[in-house]
């Protein structure tokens, strides 16, 4: 019996001052951190540097942010959740905003870094939070908007970097993108209520592996952490990619032109949510490897040499990820019983180290094949998600 607060339930005033806050974080961080992505082009003529040299502008704070979720997720139990994420929200703007006004290349990448340790306050610590506060049957679709929220700032961070570098230039760009971060903190700051459920404990820091290592004992855990490497690898690679494709010929799209292709993102901001409901009613065993196999269609599309055709494709990609995210992350936070925080960023780790790592990577690929080493990459990727996906759904339904 559930003898503490009551959690948040749907339709409630606390539950729209929730999802507000955290889907304006969630817009925060992607918009910081992905932000750069249709710039990559543009780094690569101004620094002469090549295109998986390019991708370190992402591929580093994700790195930095990977890593820095397994320290900073315990401290949100000693600081509290609330104050860990609105602190990471405040740095990453201001962050964001200083690292235009670096004239090197390595300088800037250094910044870039520092950015995505500060970030990782906000996405471990909001997955365990929304685990702790929300109602049961409020949890697929309050995880969905938070995705969304991830969704629509990945969005208009590349739309805004990529419209304000065609007409002026990638530092003004960023630097709107900056502002708009330290608009989405302020909010996030003023909107979020306390925890409830939740009170910050000392906590004894050689006990801190053990936490993390209880979760590997799991039989379901390690496959649901396995998931978010191989989906969000290949899920960057077509974003970090697409660009160089689409500013050669025979597209020869503007910088402009590929900006307005992440308008896609609304796609994802729609699927996050409507997935995160229907894995509710049908359950999370069922819809996530019919999302993975969606992901294969849609990279095949790619292929195409018809521009509408490879527009289609990311579309469909962009809806696959999203709705296999939603799926995947929240089932971490029904599956982990305790430590959910340390559960969170155990998933998040591999979330972003897999766009750093496997992002990176496909650089190779496109480096030594074009797009066609993309769609590969991307395709085994996808498939070993899909076996995972299939040995979780045979999972015993401990909960599930």
């Amino acid at each position: 019996m559930d003898d503490g607060p009551p959690r948040i339930a749907s339709g409630t005033p606390a539950f729209r001052r929730t999802t507000i806050a955290l889907f304006a974080a969630g817009f925060s961080t992607f918009a910081v951190l992905y932000g750069v992505q249709p710039l990559m082009p543009v780094f690569s003529d101004e620094f002469q540097i090549s295109p998986a040299e390019s991708s370190l502008a992402l591929s580093a704070p994700c790195a930095t942010l990977a890593v820095a979720l397994l320290v900073v997720s315990p401290l949100s139990e000693i600081w509290g959740r609330k104050p860990v994420m609105t602190a990471s929200l405040f740095a990453s703007a201001i962050l964001t905003l200083v690292a235009v006004l670096v004239p090197g290349w390595y300088g800037f990448l250094a910044l870039r870094a520092l950015t995505g340790f500060a970030a990782s306050g906000l996405p471990a610590v909001a997955m365990a939070y929304l685990s702790e506060e929300m109602d049961t049957r409020a949890i697929g679709l309050s995880m969905g908007l938070l995705i969304g929220g991830n969704a629509l700032g990945g969005m208009v961070g590349r739309l805004v970097a990529g419209i304000i570098t065609d007409h002026a230039s990638w530092r003004l760009g960023l630097g709107t993108i900056g502002i708009l971060a330290l608009i989405a903190a302020i909010a996030f700051w003023r909107l979020l209520p306390p925890s409830r459920r939740f009170s910050a404990h000392r906590m004894a820091w050689r006990e801190v592996p053990g936490t993390f290592g209880g979760h590997f004992r799991d039989p379901g855990l390690p496959w649901l952490f396995a998931e978010p490497f191989l989906l969000m690898g290949g899920f960057v690679c077509v974003y970090n990619y697409i660009g160089f494709r689409l500013l050669d010929p025979p597209y020869s799209l503007s910088q402009t032109a590929i900006g307005a292709i992440f308008v896609v993102y609304l796609a994802g901001t729609l699927s996050s949510a409507v997935t995160g409901e229907i894995a509710t009613r049908l359950g999370r065993r069922k819809v996530l490897w019919l999302a993975i196999v969606l992901g294969l269609a849609g990279i095949a599309m790619t292929a195409s040499t018809n521009l509408v055709l490879i527009i289609a494709g990311i579309v469909v990609v962009t809806v696959s990820f999203f709705g296999a995210h939603s799926v995947a992350s929240s089932w971490v936070g029904r599956r982990a019983l305790t430590d959910r925080a340390q559960a969170s960023s155990i998933y998040l780790c591999m979330y972003y180290l897999g766009s750093s790592v496997l992002g990176t990577a496909g650089g190779l690929f496109f480096a030594h094949s074009g797009w066609t080493g993309i769609v590969v990459f991307f395709g085994s990727l996808y498939i070993l998600a899909l076996l995972v996906a299939l040995r979780l759904s045979r999972l015993a339904p401990l909960g599930s």
